[in-house]
């Protein structure tokens, strides 16, 4: 792949990655899913100066291809995922670098079941974005397509993140980093919401400041705030809102492997933890595997990326699979990696 990794098209904005790059891929999907029907996509995007720009050029390539394009706005990655599977959108793009500095941007494009893009799709995206000749029509008439305002979208999803709190977190003081990323339009108002007293930094979004010396890629912050302000315990968030690191009253750090052993003895105790086995990738740390033999949980070890943990856990049947970064999936609730949800779950742990 020249352009599309294992996270989407990823690249410096306006260097690697262009206002062109982003109206040809909203040309080829506008086209791609339309063939048959008037196609919907629906486009998230985070904090970033440059998410602006893209989403208009996407906006631009799609209308013009014949689709309607529906915005959810600033919103967590998963939330994508989460409005593309439930409300029947023929694909979904987010725009976001996800933990990367705000200079950076992406395009992750997710299908119809809220999952990653196949490969083979993303290959013909490729060789339309390179090909000398556009031979994919232009929309005419009443057939162009219209850009709609779907913010309901993003509380639908907040909407359900509530539904899965199994009790109050009331006299619960929880902090919260949110990176001056996606997570800051969400998470707090869900805790907010299940009673906790919250208590929110990295909230303050200017288009450069994502990631920037905050958020779970910069947990020493989250370490101080937990501690001064005597709290019960922190998360920590990254620019896209998909993963999710924890620190409890004292200042220590849970990592995605303490997180995949905590969340894992539990589903197991309640009988819900598929196969007795966590998905984990070749980067987990050796104590975890020796903590799991000790408890009687297998383990299956991937390359490194969510996609690849996702793809087996699909596969398999699994209910828990994640990465030491803090991308955690739980797949009795998201079929990607979700920072607020994975928070939630270690609550009710």
């Amino acid at each position: 792949m020249k352009y599309f990794g294992t996270d989407g098209f990823r690249g410096e904005a306006n260097v690697n990655l262009n206002v062109m790059h982003a109206y040809k891929v909203g040309r080829f999907l506008g086209w791609y899913y339309g063939k048959e029907h008037k196609a919907r996509v629906v486009i998230g995007k985070d904090t970033r100066r440059s998410s602006y720009m893209f989403e208009d050029a996407l906006c631009a390539g799609l209308t013009a291809s014949g689709a309607d394009v529906y915005l959810l706005h600033v919103t967590p990655t998963p939330s994508v995922s989460y409005v593309v599977r439930t409300e029947k959108f023929d694909c979904g793009i987010m725009i976001s670098a996800s933990h990367n500095p705000y200079y950076d941007n992406g395009l992750k494009v997710i299908n119809g079941k809220g999952h990653k893009m196949e490969a083979e799709v993303e290959e013909k995206i490729e060789a339309y974005i390179d090909s000398e000749v556009d031979d994919i029509p232009m929309a005419t008439r009443e057939n162009i397509g219209c850009t709609i305002d779907y913010a309901i979208g993003r509380h639908r999803y907040i909407g359900y993140l509530m539904s899965l709190a199994t009790r109050s977190f009331k006299n619960i003081k929880v902090g919260l980093d949110c990176a001056n990323g996606s997570s800051y339009s969400v998470a707090k108002g869900v805790f907010d919401a299940l009673g906790a007293q919250t208590f929110a930094i990295g909230m303050n979004p200017d288009g450069t400041n994502i990631n920037d010396n905050c958020g779970s890629t910069h947990i020493d912050n989250l370490q101080k705030f937990v501690v001064e302000n005597n709290l019960d315990v922190g998360f920590a968030y990254d620019g896209d809102a998909d993963r999710c690191l924890a620190v409890d009253d004292k200042g220590q750090v849970i990592d995605g492997d303490a997180i995949l052993y905590l969340c894992g003895c539990y589903l197991k105790d309640k009988g819900e933890l598929n196969n007795k086995t966590v998905v984990t990738t070749i980067m987990s740390n050796m104590g975890l595997y020796k903590a799991f033999d000790k408890v009687g949980i297998s383990y299956e070890k991937t390359s490194v990326g969510d996609k690849y943990v996702n793809a087996n856990m699909m596969q398999f049947g699994h209910s828990l699979g994640g990465e030491q970064s803090g991308h955690i999936i739980f797949s009795k609730y998201a079929v990607t990696g979700d920072g607020v949800l994975t928070s939630l779950m270690l609550m009710e742990v």
